[in-house]
């Protein structure tokens, strides 16, 4: 990488300000970290990206967007970070709107990141994996006190203020995985969960994986559905007004809607809900396999929809709430069971 290339990435911003920063990146053959890390000086601050510095800190701020996406999917939701809890391999924030899923060796990369916006100063923490993909982002909105900016950016500053960037390999995601001969000792230990986190486990056990585990396990815990079900779904869920749960994560993050969603808009190949304080963008035409699953807990089955794109990774997954009582939980599963099935073998 040569020394003028931070220069060429900033001027290629410059003549492309209102391109998002991840479509820019990748038209210019480089990581959004290292999009970032350009601007270095220019608007940007190294920061540690741990998140036991970051997000407790965050608390001051007050009302903040909170944005984790993948390539499919894009969820914003305003809140404040409290209620943050450490962890060494996995971290959560809890509260009744900023509620994630955090997986800290997946945070590698930090940025406060200051530019000029049509309102004035948009600031921001941005988080990266070791690839350069964004796990998480956090925007300052106009009504956050911007007090504790400068002092936490100070205190989290790196001495490393370079403007390169060295990434890892990308991670391409991993096929399904499943094993035929193991499908009953599956249904069997499927049958006996009390947990839907005991799902992964049981898969890992049997070194299958959720996509491969969904393509072998059969009625009466998995169906496949057709194309078009999680719109479908949506506009649904919207019309009935019936609490919902959206996960949508990556590597570094799950972030967590829990709730009614009330206006739902299609624009070319996106789907969108566009809520106060609550916003996803859900592309469409990457949607490659979708299936209704069926999982035990404590309080009762938990059906969901998840989705997959053609490589086999997951977009995110639709739940109902079990804990909004037995007539929102019927109200969702009658959604869910009215959506038909897709009668075609899938290939093992």
């Amino acid at each position: 990488m040569t020394q003028t290339f931070p220069e060429a990435i900033r001027a290629a911003r410059a003549e492309n300000p209102k391109a998002r920063a991840r479509d820019l990146a990748q038209t210019l053959g480089i990581s959004e970290a290292a999009l970032v890390a350009a601007h270095v000086g220019h608007g940007a601050t190294r920061i540690a990206a741990h998140p036991d510095g970051l997000l407790p800190r965050l608390t001051a701020f007050g009302p903040v967007m909170a944005l984790t996406r993948n390539e499919s999917c894009v969820i914003e939701k305003v809140g404040v970070y409290d209620q943050y809890r450490p962890g060494p391999h996995a971290a959560l924030v809890v509260n009744e709107t900023i509620d994630l899923r955090i997986f800290p060796g997946h945070w590698q990369h930090g940025f406060a990141v200051e530019e000029e916006g049509s309102n004035g100063p948009k600031r921001s923490f941005q988080i990266f994996d070791a690839a350069g993909d964004a796990v998480h982002k956090v925007y300052l909105r106009a009504d956050s006190d911007v007090a504790p900016w400068a002092p936490l950016v100070a205190e989290l500053s790196l001495e490393d203020q370079s403007q390169t960037l060295i990434t890892e390999q990308r991670r391409a995601p991993e096929a399904a995985k499943g094993n035929p001969d193991r499908a009953e000792e599956l249904r069997h230990d499927w049958q006996e969960m009390t947990d839907t986190h005991q799902f992964m486990r049981v898969t890992a056990r049997l070194k299958m994986n959720r996509l491969g585990a969904y393509r072998i396990a059969g009625a009466p815990f998995v169906r496949r559905l057709v194309p078009g079900s999680v719109e479908t779904l949506m506009k649904r869920a919207a019309e009935t007004a019936v609490p919902t749960m959206f996960f949508v994560g990556n590597s570094g993050t799950i972030e967590i809607h829990t709730g009614p969603i009330v206006r739902v808009v299609e624009m070319g190949p996106w789907i969108n809900v566009l809520d106060p304080g609550f916003d996803l963008h859900l592309r469409m035409d990457h949607i490659a396999e979708i299936y209704h699953v069926v999982k035990n807990t404590q309080r009762g089955p938990a059906h969901s929809v998840e989705f997959f794109d053609g490589r086999g990774a997951l977009i995110a997954q639709i739940f109902g709430v079990l804990r909004a009582g037995e007539k929102a939980a019927a109200a969702w599963n009658a959604l869910v069971a009215d959506l038909p099935a897709l009668e075609e073998e899938v290939a093992l």
